[in-house]
């Protein structure tokens, strides 16, 4: 275990072993215990509302109130809303609270990323990272604990999987980085896009995490604009197909080969779903939404997908699909130079080969952009996430044995 694993562990101990303390010293005073409170950030702006009117005999338009005191002034004690009698505070203490998840890591990069390792219940942590640029500034989001899917670059996948998280868990996310960076929808906004693309699958957490995307893009909640959040998915044709009949958000798909041998091996999802089953579901979600465009995410590694012959086979899937909608660029490339992570056998392409691939794409007039490598020094940047799993699949255990066998073998050369 490295020091930074030793550190989470530790930290995680200590905070969890707090908070199961004042939650046994909470539960010992409450008539209702903690648990069967309901907390508020679960609740998008129609079910606050039936919240309101079904358990608590209230008016609806008091969900909208409360609403604002949670998303927008990131107040979670309801005696501190003062512009609700007392008699609904009392009502709102024995039903329900606002309880976001415990942060148990706060780090910050050399170049202003920003990440957080969240505690979720006493065994499992994710992490959320936000990223500053000029004129914007973006807050990847997990879905999961840790993630159901293999993808053989990504270090999150290393870690296994143990469960969803609910909709409370993944705007929390957003709660917790907001209220950091003093963010005010509607006048001081720090946070302008969100993107569905830290740990997990998000279409296989689909109705928590849409429901979660409708209170990003709510104005009593964060206000985004539908296209500043985005969703981003290995690959789940029938839950794409799902998204576009059921939400309005950007969508990104993580390609990252254009043929299905080598796709396959690196997102192995793609035997369940090949490509040409993907791009098809990507054509009917933009036929849904005329003027939107889908962007392409594919990480360049070194001698595996960066080679002339991928560039072509790309382009030429690109334009397939640019003339299958009848749209001009309602294909993006992005491509995201590999970052290494401990164990793995990947390595990053070199920049002259990632300018070469672009170029190759360009000429065939694919709008393509290279992603800037953000937090690479607190293991922030794309495919780096590792949170605290509890593993329910073999996967983790695995990953630890190939490493203390690199170990061993590194040691005696």
């Amino acid at each position: 275990m490295n020091t930074r694993d030793k550190t989470i562990e530790i930290a995680f101990a200590d905070e969890a072993t707090a908070v199961a303390a004042r939650e046994s010293d909470q539960d010992a005073k409450l008539p209702n215990a903690i648990g069967s409170k309901k907390n508020l950030f679960d609740l998008d702006r129609v079910r606050l509302e039936d919240f309101f009117e079904q358990v608590l005999g209230e008016k609806r338009y008091r969900a909208h109130q409360v609403m604002k005191w949670i998303h927008h002034r990131y107040v979670t004690d309801f005696g501190e809303m003062t512009d609700l009698g007392k008699t609904l505070r009392a009502k709102l203490e024995l039903h329900a609270e606002v309880r976001a998840p415990i942060v148990i890591l706060d780090q910050a990069s050399t170049d202003g990323t920003h990440k957080w390792l969240l505690g979720m219940d006493p065994k499992n942590a994710i992490e959320a990272v936000f990223i500053p640029d000029k004129g914007r500034g973006t807050l990847c989001v997990s879905s999961q604990v840790g993630c159901a899917l293999n993808c053989q670059f990504c270090s999150t996948g290393t870690q296994g999987f143990n469960r969803n998280l609910t909709t409370a868990e993944i705007i929390g996310q957003v709660w917790v980085a907001a209220r950091h960076l003093g963010n005010v929808p509607h006048q001081r906004r720090k946070l302008t896009n969100v993107v569905m693309m830290g740990m997990g699958e998000p279409l296989m957490n689909f109705d928590n995490v849409v429901r979660a995307m409708s209170i990003m893009r709510d104005d009593l909640g964060y206000g985004l604009a539908n296209k500043r959040v985005t969703l981003s998915t290995a690959g789940m044709v029938p839950m794409i197909d799902r998204l576009g009949e059921e939400s309005d958000v950007s969508l990104a798909v993580s390609l990252h080969a254009a043929n299905d041998e080598l796709r396959s091996e690196l997102v192995p999802l793609n035997k369940k779903y090949p490509i040409e089953e993907l791009m098809a579901a990507c054509q009917r979600y933009v036929q849904r939404k005329p003027r939107s465009s889908i962007t392409f995410e594919y990480t360049m590694m070194k001698g595996v997908n960066d080679q002339p012959q991928h560039a072509r086979q790309l382009a030429r899937l690109m334009r397939q699909f640019d003339n299958a909608v009848q749209m001009k660029d309602a294909a993006k490339v992005n491509l995201i130079p590999f970052n290494p992570f401990p164990g793995t056998r990947f390595e990053r392409s070199t920049e002259e080969d990632i300018r070469a691939f672009q170029k190759l794409l360009l000429d065939a007039r694919i709008l393509t952009m290279v992603r800037r490598t953000r937090g690479g020094d607190i293991d922030a940047a794309c495919g780096q996430l590792k949170g605290q799993v509890m593993d329910r699949t073999r996967r983790q255990a695995d990953f630890r044995k190939k490493l203390q066998a690199q170990g061993a073998t590194d040691a005696a050369a």
